[in-house]
């Protein structure tokens, strides 16, 4: 059945013609909440929100622009919506200067709202041959906790143009201005993210080193962490590395520091380690769990997202959590080794 009719039947109030409509979508759809919110659960809540929102405005599409223009607009603005009443999510790095020893005593911070991990499989490859950026190099950490330093109305604009390939004009229409004022929203929106984001995205960094030498890497970190091994830690790292840890409000900077939290922290008596790989944010991750002394198996810890440069690990992000492991689908638990 053709697009037309499917949405013909969808305006007289046929569910399944709108499920096959918006079905292909759903996908970009949530990514670009995830890019405007910086947290899984806020897109979730947008795009449902926008959804309901279409479902009841549908018939009033006249098409004159795109469907996917159209869904754009009443996602984006349910996406700014929220951001201004929830305000932008923070990393630790954010909130001050790194910790030159180990907290040990560390405790989360429930006041703050977190970045935090993408979950969900970003869409393959450039919306069009105007787009800055591809659309998994747009779910990056690095680039999402840019976007949390624009206003909502700059990373929108920045989103629909950069990422998603809308033009100016388009994008006027969408948010209710006029295209110089997009223009000049635009300067000042990349001005803020260049400064933030590495010259070089994961994406490419893994095509660069290609898929073994990837592998290797992470193989080599749970290693270290299994093994509760910092010198093999350090060995891995650039010496500007970073390790943070949301909900966590302390984080490390450097080589010493690094190692010094390493050693104490997470290699130090916490307990025995087992773990699992997996992908967040596109880029490569590792499902850590931790079983205290004495205790019957491994429970979920902390989804670690590796960022590289080259073939060395630039920043090591943890977030700390069993809702992120149920949100990937992965086991709560892990047995001890042998069992």
């Amino acid at each position: 059945m053709s697009t037309d009719n499917d949405l013909l039947l969808a305006q007289q109030g046929d569910h399944a013609a709108y499920d096959r409509l918006l079905r292909p979508l759903l996908p970009e759809l949530h990514a670009h909440c995830y890019r405007m919110l910086a947290a899984s659960h806020d897109a979730d809540d947008a795009l449902q929100d926008a959804l309901v929102k279409v479902w009841r405005r549908l018939g009033d599409f006249e098409g004159r622009s795109t469907l996917r223009t159209w869904l754009y607009t009443v996602v984006t603005r349910s996406c700014i919506d929220l951001a201004r009443a929830r305000g932008r999510r923070a990393m630790p790095i954010d909130l001050g200067p790194s910790s030159a020893r180990a907290v040990v005593d560390d405790a989360p911070s429930t006041e703050i709202s977190w970045l935090g991990p993408y979950v969900g499989e970003a869409p393959h490859g450039a919306t069009s041959p105007a787009a800055r950026y591809e659309q998994r190099e747009a779910v990056e950490l690095a680039f999402v906790a840019a976007l949390q330093h624009l206003p909502g109305n700059q990373r929108a604009a920045l989103l629909l143009f950069d990422v998603l390939g809308f033009s100016a004009e388009e994008i006027a229409t969408m948010m209710d201005t006029t295209t110089p004022a997009v223009n000049s929203t635009l300067q000042r929106a990349r001005a803020t993210v260049t400064r933030s984001v590495p010259d070089r995205s994961q994406q490419a960094t893994a095509r660069a080193i290609g898929d073994r030498q990837l592998g290797s890497i992470v193989e080599r970190f749970t290693m270290a962490l299994e093994s509760r091994d910092t010198d093999a830690l350090i060995q891995l790292v650039t010496e500007d590395v970073t390790w943070a840890m949301p909900p966590m409000p302390h984080w490390y900077a450097g080589l010493g520091a690094v190692g010094d939290f390493a050693a104490q922290v997470p290699m130090g008596n916490c307990g025995s380690w087992r773990t699992l790989p997996t992908s967040v944010n596109a880029q490569p991750a590792v499902a850590c769990y931790l079983r205290p002394d004495r205790a019957p198996a491994h429970g979920a810890w902390a989804i670690t997202v590796l960022t590289l440069r080259e073939t060395r690990v630039s920043a090591i992000t943890s977030f700390l959590g069993v809702q992120h492991f149920t949100a990937l689908g992965l086991p709560t638990e892990l047995p001890p080794i042998g069992q």
